[in-house]
């Protein structure tokens, strides 16, 4: 009787025990991202998420922060490195200078191949990235949405007459002065109060952002323009990516990238939904820069950005990125 109450206890440790062992090898990893939860994209993450725990078979556990409740716009960086999150947005910082000046590069792109544009893209930037201590994952791509609005119809983009217009970046800054406007940096979400103050006259945005804060009540003319390749990468802490075995590693790419294909045509048509309900219902408007001047005002902006990209580059990788934008041009 004793030896078989011993039996017991022992089977029962080591069930215990491998239970225990099961907890222990789910790993968490926090995702912030400022999208909210009525974004398109937030659904994106979601299936990143769904991926993750698919491909490792249960072994990553990626828990997803909307709305930038972790950290605010500017402070993607820190909060990696710091642990605030595990995965997070990164924008225009310093510490990353060359990504800060090409991730968000004046040029005249097609999208057919846009997975395979924003994964060699990521990979010639590796390793600024790796230099202080992140590592790519996610491309963002918001190249397709990426426009302009006012209160007010304007009859020229490249004639801003003194408007004070919200910039998200160095570029934007540069083209908003080109012609003839002032840069203020607002995050997206004070954008809308800023809007509706008066603070700004006008707003540089994607679509997708802009309707999920629902600011076509307070800029509702659309210009939209094709000015850019843009690329909000999402990145890794190193330390904590390298501490994954090398399988859970291969399952977070890999979830990364099937999540990407499988959000670009959902984007798109979201986006184009977004714009005609605010046109036929919201009492906007949306007018297409044509050709001719969309290349004319690319062209003039690359003429003084290359200087900017080849000193934070380097002249090779500056030529690189050059050089892969041109393959996909339009």
């Amino acid at each position: 009787m004793k030896q078989k109450f011993l039996r017991t206890v022992l089977a029962g440790a080591v069930v215990l025990g491998m239970l225990a062992t099961t907890v222990q090898a789910a790993e968490t990893i926090r995702l912030s991202t400022y999208v909210n939860q009525s974004d398109i994209r937030y659904e994106g993450f979601k299936k990143f998420a769904e991926l993750s725990k698919q491909k490792s078979n249960g072994d990553l556990n990626v828990q997803i922060f909307p709305s930038a409740t972790l950290h605010g716009w500017s402070e993607g960086v820190d909060a990696v490195q710091g642990g605030v999150s595990d995965i997070s947005w990164i924008p225009a910082d310093k510490r990353l200078e060359c990504y800060r000046v090409t991730s968000l590069y004046p040029a005249a792109i097609s999208l057919e191949n846009q997975i395979e544009l924003d994964a060699e893209y990521a990979e010639l930037i590796r390793d600024e990235a790796s230099k202080v201590g992140l590592v790519p994952l996610i491309n963002s791509n918001y190249s397709y949405d990426q426009e302009w609005w006012f209160e007010e119809p304007i009859d020229n983009l490249d004639n801003l007459d003194g408007k004070l217009v919200r910039s998200i970046g160095p570029l934007v800054s540069n083209m908003i002065e080109s012609w003839g406007g002032k840069p203020v940096f607002v995050a997206p979400k004070e954008v809308f109060q800023s809007a509706e103050r008066g603070v700004v006259d006008g707003i540089n945005m994607g679509v997708a952002t802009y309707s999920s804060w629902k600011l076509w009540n307070v800029m509702p003319y659309m210009v939209n323009a094709n000015l850019f390749y843009g690329n909000i990468m999402y990145m890794m802490n190193k330390d904590k990516f390298d501490s994954l075995s090398e399988s859970n590693q291969s399952a977070l790419m890999e979830a990364a990238k099937e999540a990407e294909i499988w959000l670009k045509p959902r984007y798109e048509d979201w986006v184009d939904q977004r714009v005609g309900n605010a046109v036929m219902k919201g009492n906007g408007a949306a007018v297409t820069v044509s050709q001719e001047s969309r290349h004319a005002m690319i062209k003039k902006t690359q003429a003084t950005w290359n200087t900017v990209v080849d000193n934070a580059c380097g002249q090779p990788l500056a030529e690189n990125i050059r050089a892969l934008l041109a393959k996909h041009a339009n």
